[in-house]
């Protein structure tokens, strides 16, 4: 098939170097278009100029930083159509980006005038996953038959395909899960914090929790590997899961549900991110959160 992907990044890079390696006539673009240059003759691709080449694909594919983004670059800073005008009906975008659910729905929405279809299919596992083609994807649509042409590209990223509903529900399931990830992880910052200055040993405790019902990804995983061992990187940067967080709060309050821990974390995850800085790995957090560290 013919794939246009935009956004060359940490993520990006891997992603369209599997679906190149999968078979598919792939065009790179990137508003850093030596960069795309550079990956497309390591991948073996074409890098584009201008995003208007890629008007011949039948899917785009985008791994941008927001829903902002994806949707300027379809629909043109007007909105009177960007790519979007210079796709041929029927093309349909993936977008694998963080992005807001119901911008998302919004989104789909303004592509129909121009025959353009949207799934969303956003991702988890970070760069290392991506590396290896072992991400899971969660993906959302309206058009069950879309989603059906698209799945061998996708799995050409991923190992591990969820279908969740309508269109926007990959994108709600990402922030949600990674909203939960946060809440975890900043329960578990508190929970070290406090031990430590009691006199519990912090090795001690994540060991416990482990083996008891405090056990999560967290302490099996980012707590041992990277807070404790002061790695520090898990391969996802704190802004991204700020961002995530603050998504799933706004979630709750376009539903209008009563979801005070979204708030609070969202809040701790904000300060940690502007004390840090946003392209920190997002394990480092907890620094934010004492000033021991």
């Amino acid at each position: 098939m013919r794939v246009g992907f935009i956004g060359i990044g940490n993520m990006g890079t891997p992603m369209s170097g599997h679906i190149v390696k999968g078979g598919h006539d792939v065009v790179l673009y990137d508003a850093d278009v030596k960069r795309a240059r550079e990956v497309a003759r390591t991948h073996g691709c074409r890098a584009a100029e201008s995003v208007t080449e890629l008007g011949s694909s039948e899917f785009v594919v985008t791994m941008l930083p927001d829903g902002n983004v994806v949707r300027r670059v379809m629909l043109g800073e007007g909105g009177e159509g960007g790519l979007a005008r210079h796709l041929k009906p029927g093309a349909v975008l993936i977008d694998m980006s963080s992005s807001d659910p119901v911008g998302t729905r919004a989104l789909g929405q303004d592509l129909k005038p121009f025959g353009v279809g949207l799934i969303d299919a956003p991702v988890s596992g970070a760069v290392p996953r991506a590396t290896t083609a072992t991400l899971a994807i969660m993906i959302g649509g309206d058009d069950t038959a879309a989603i059906e042409k698209a799945k061998p590209l996708l799995r050409c990223m991923g190992d591990r395909l969820f279908e969740t509903g309508g269109l926007g529900n990959g994108h709600a399931m990402k922030a949600l899960n990674n909203f939960i990830a946060a809440t975890a992880f900043s329960a578990c910052s508190e929970a070290i914090l406090i031990a430590k200055r009691f006199g519990l040993d912090a090795g001690t405790m994540v060991d416990i929790l482990n083996a008891s019902t405090g056990r999560s990804f967290i302490t099996e995983v980012v707590l041992k590997d990277h807070v404790l061992a002061g790695k520090f990187a898990t391969g996802f940067q704190l802004g991204l899961l700020a961002k995530d967080v603050r998504i799933a709060a706004d979630l709750g309050e376009h539903v209008k549900l009563d979801a005070p821990v979204s708030r609070l974390v969202r809040e701790r995850w904000a300060m940690a991110r502007d004390q840090l800085g946003a392209t920190r790995d997002n394990s480092e957090a907890i620094r934010s959160w004492d000033s021991d560290l």
